[in-house]
């Protein structure tokens, strides 16, 4: 009977998880492209992009950690069966996600001469700030993608935005080969080139999903309450108390890595390139345990609605259950492939070495971060954000980046250091998060048979 419950619960989140898990692969190959393909221009134009993207990527992950509220608060409506109210969040979710674009855009272009500022190699620099521009006003159309993606995701409809991405990867990976070296007649743009064509494929992204949700019948029912009037305090101030500790979140996360990356750059090239490939492979298992935590927030939240804890309990340890399977590939994968998986970017001999050093480690962190992407999901599915992003903010900037820093630059241990500080903040993250969960769902089972016991 428990096997059979447990069974039931992960095939229902591998279902949802799979597409997630698929499209948010399709998100950081764009990124693996790019860096393939730039990496063929040399070691200078690959760290100027580990250098901008250790920026962009604060920002950037900030806005998807506000669109994810979207979706714990459609599941929770579908699982109360209100349709009409799973729309108002849709539009509401626009609204708020079009707003913190615009916003990220314009902090982003203002600040982009801070990079000047970090004492990086002055001919990374030169190429890194135009390529910095381009990418950063791909965050509007992402996030208008984002919006509608969250939506259809929240009634565990994942394949479209699945299909979606894999297609824009395509279109990014023709534009790359079009713009970063000039074929067909098209200007060789190089690192610049990369840039274009992300922003090219996340404009066919947005505009694409949003056809698919407002067109389709399956939604029909939802979209009544999808009006851009009556806006709602209360649903606004909801999906920010969600939303926004979710992006310092990851934040937290995310600007820990860019600031290690900035270390890097302070012992050369040849380690800030090494950093910026392992960091690239190791953000593809982590997109994808990402995939699983956003389905355990649908599942999570679902039963939430539900008010069936229990059930909320078990669909939450089970995507623990599937990160932990998941990640423990990916370090069999980096530990064997730690020579050949560099080698697809660069023929640099020192940078493939150094790089493989930073895989080792990315091995050892792999199930350290999935459970804590894992663990910000499910909390997220239960309304849970402050807390989560007290802890994220205590294990990478209180513990982990000094850490890194001591390491690397005061014990001597150069590069590798800062990596040993990174595994150890996510280690950190994973198990606090684990103890939250536990705990709080132990607390709203105890609430709901207390409940339950006086209404009998």
């Amino acid at each position: 009977m428990i096997a059979n419950k447990y069974k039931q619960h992960f095939k229902q989140t591998f279902w949802i998880a799979l597409p997630v898990v698929l499209s948010q692969l399709g998100h950081v190959m764009v990124g693996v492209f790019d860096n393939i393909m730039v990496g063929q221009l040399g070691k200078t134009p690959l760290a100027a992009a580990s250098l901008a993207n250790s920026v962009f990527y604060v920002f950037f992950t900030f806005g998807l950690g506000v669109s994810l509220a979207v979706t714990p608060f459609v599941a929770a409506a579908d699982g109360e069966g209100k349709p009409k109210k799973a729309g108002r969040m849709l539009s509401h979710g626009l609204l708020v996600n079009t707003i913190f674009g615009i916003g990220l855009v314009l902090i982003l272009v203002l600040a982009s001469p801070v990079l000047r500022w970090l004492d990086q190699p002055e001919e990374v620099v030169t190429l890194a700030i135009p390529y910095l521009w381009i990418i950063t006003t791909s965050i509007l159309p992402f996030l208008i993608f984002q919006s509608f993606r969250q939506f259809a995701e929240g009634l565990s409809m994942t394949r479209q935005a699945m299909v979606i991405t894999l297609l824009a990867n395509g279109l990014n990976i023709l534009g790359n080969y079009l713009l970063i070296y000039g074929k067909w007649g098209f200007p060789a743009m190089g690192l610049n080139g990369a840039g274009w064509s992300t922003l090219l494929s996340r404009v066919v992204m947005a505009v694409a999903m949003a056809y698919y949700v407002l067109n389709n019948k399956r939604f029909r029912a939802y979209l009544k309450g999808f009006q851009f009037k009556k806006w709602s305090k209360k649903i606004i101030r909801d999906l920010l108390n969600i939303g926004v500790p979710t992006g310092f979140q990851y934040i937290f996360e995310v600007g820990a890595f860019g600031a290690a990356a900035i270390m890097m750059g302070w012992f050369g090239t040849v380690p800030l390139a090494a950093h910026q490939i392992a960091i690239n492979l190791a953000s593809i298992t982590y997109m994808m345990a990402l995939g699983i935590g956003a389905a355990a927030t649908v599942r999570v939240g679902n039963q939430w609605g539900k008010n069936d804890i229990q059930s909320l309990r078990d669909a939450g340890f089970m995507a623990y259950a599937m990160a932990i399977m998941f990640m423990t590939g990916g370090a069999v994968l980096f530990t064997l492939g730690r020579y050949f998986l560099p080698s697809l970017y660069i023929d640099d001999i020192a940078v493939i070495e150094a790089a493989a050093s930073f895989m080792i480690i990315a091995a050892l962190f792999q199930l350290s971060d999935g459970i804590q992407v894992v663990g910000t999901g499910v909390l997220r599915g239960i309304s849970d954000a402050k807390i989560p992003t007290l802890i994220c903010f205590f294990a990478y900037w209180v513990l982990a980046l000094p850490l890194s820093y001591f390491l690397g630059h005061k014990l001597g241990y150069g590069p590798i250091g800062v990596w040993y500080g990174l595994f150890v903040g996510l280690s950190v993250a994973g198990v606090l998060l684990f103890i939250r969960f536990h705990k709080q769902t132990k607390r709203l089972r105890a609430a709901s048979k207390e409940a339950a016991a006086k209404a009998a």
